[in-house]
């Protein structure tokens, strides 16, 4: 298949191309108390030995997106992976998203699960999440490696901005679109260089929580308020008032393709943050470790281990 030539969805697997450990994962249920969210029950992965190192997934994803990553980073790492709140198995509690409370969030659950302080690799919005945590408390994170996340104003996300503030009932325009085949909708918003590796089991893992009301509910309120283009513009501020240099040890990490998150954000946040790690790799995509699980690994490894 061409590169990001999408899967006929009739041609999809049932189980994926690719076999993985996923679901031989430990689990557990962390409590969290969180100032803004409650109480909130996190479904939490671990797998590995060594030192900890905490995997935060992206948007419309959850803690099986880092599937293929598992055994490259548990041969040095204790990994722990939580499904973030509002996604995956993990409560979706009736609150606002925005991304200061969700950043916030991040670090009350390494408290509770016993991770404040390890390095942190973060797809996505799970990167930028991270990136904020960072900012906000530069102890809650030892090292991060942010793998192609949003984070920065982009013509799209204005777009978004704009037509959402013309739709008076722009969540249940929302609801309406995803509740008609959540499974489907997974298909053609999830991108890979590589679309061969789609499967029925992929769909089913990120579907089940659009397939509740509280699920699309959480959903609807992060692609409205956590990646919130006037957030990311504040953000792009925060960032220039460090005068290039970030609190903590960062790498970025970019794909040289993305239909996603354009990779010219990662050379934008390079260049607001020089003392930062630049590597950009290629024939991969947006979710580098389901792509090219090895390259990632190869790229990250020699950062976390790193000891200055």
């Amino acid at each position: 298949m061409r590169p990001f030539q999408q899967l006929p969805y009739a041609d999809v697997p049932d189980v994926p191309r690719l076999p993985h450990r996923y679901f031989e994962t430990a689990q557990r249920h962390v409590l969290v108390p969180s100032r803004h969210f409650g109480e909130v029950g996190v479904h939490t992965r671990t797998h590995g030995r060594g030192p900890p190192l905490v995997l935060i997934h992206g948007f419309m994803t959850t803690s099986y997106s880092w599937r293929y990553m598992l055994d490259l980073l548990g041969a040095h790492f204790t990994l722990h992976l939580p499904d973030l709140v509002g996604a995956g198995r993990s409560d979706k509690p009736d609150r606002s998203y925005g991304p200061e409370e969700l950043a916030s969030f991040i670090g009350e659950w390494m408290r509770a699960a016993g991770v404040h302080g390890a390095p942190v690799l973060g797809n996505s919005l799970g990167g930028y999440l991270s990136m904020r945590l960072a900012l906000q408390d530069p102890k809650a994170i030892s090292r991060l490696v942010n793998l192609h996340s949003p984070g920065l104003p982009t013509g799209r996300m204005w777009a978004l901005k704009v037509l959402s503030s013309l739709i008076p009932f722009k969540h249940e325009v929302v609801r309406g679109l995803v509740w008609r085949d959540p499974a489907r909708w997974v298909h053609k918003n999830v991108h890979y260089f590589d679309e061969s590796l789609k499967s029925r089991q992929e769909h089913t893992e990120y579907a089940a929580p659009l397939r509740t009301s509280e699920g699309v509910r959480a959903f609807s309120r992060m692609l409205f308020e956590t990646v919130d283009v006037s957030e990311m513009s504040r953000f792009r501020e925060r960032l220039r008032a460090l005068g290039g240099k970030f609190p903590i040890p960062l790498q970025l990490l970019y794909a040289d393709r993305d239909p996603m998150v354009p990779p010219a954000v990662g050379d934008t946040l390079h260049a607001l943050l020089p003392q930062a790690e630049f590597v950009r790799i290629s024939h991969t995509s947006h979710f580098a470790h389901v792509d090219t699980p090895a390259l990632v690994a190869e790229k990250v490894l020699p950062f976390f281990q790193r000891k200055e």
